[in-house]
Parts: structure tokens; sequence; C-alpha cells
């Protein structure tokens, strides 16, 4: 967050949100390797629910994990910039 303040980006919000929640995706994929490794399914029934709710978790452990990022990084730029002195 602070390196992208150093080289002007302003729309840090996006990447800080998007760094963080990507671990949502990490959680997808380790979980799709998981089922074709460990799991014995055989019917595509099983294979589409338990799909269904992986991309259901992910997809909000996407949206908390990014939450919680961008909520660190905009403290972290608010303490940054509300302690600089405009003379």
């Amino acid at each position: 967050c602070y390196f992208q303040l150093c080289n002007e980006d302003y729309n840090w919000w996006w990447r800080a949100f998007l760094t963080s929640g990507s671990s949502g995706l990490y959680l997808f994929v380790y979980s799709i390797v998981y089922m074709s490794t460990k799991m014995v399914m055989t019917r595509g029934v099983s294979i589409l629910l338990y799909v269904g709710y992986m991309l259901i978790a992910s997809y909000s452990f996407f949206m908390l994990t990014g939450a919680v990022g961008f909520l660190a990084c905009f403290l972290f730029v608010h303490a940054i910039y509300g302690a600089v002195k405009v003379e």
C-alpha cells in the first residue's frame, strides 16, 4: 500500500482489496486439487454440489479477506496522512 502511494498510484484501494482477496482464489483452486487427488466421487451430482459449495465458500472468503485488507490499508493511509502537517 505504501509503495503504491510512493508511485502516485491513487487507485490503491482496488489493489489492496484484490491482493488480500486473492486468497479466496487460492482456496478454490486448492479445493479442486483436493477433490481430484484425495476424494473419491463417482456421481456427477456429488461433484457439482462440492464445486458449488466451495465456490460459494471461496467467494465469501474472497470478500471477507478483501474487506479486511482494504480496511487495514485504509487505516494505514489515514494514519500516515493524518500525521502530515501542512502549513
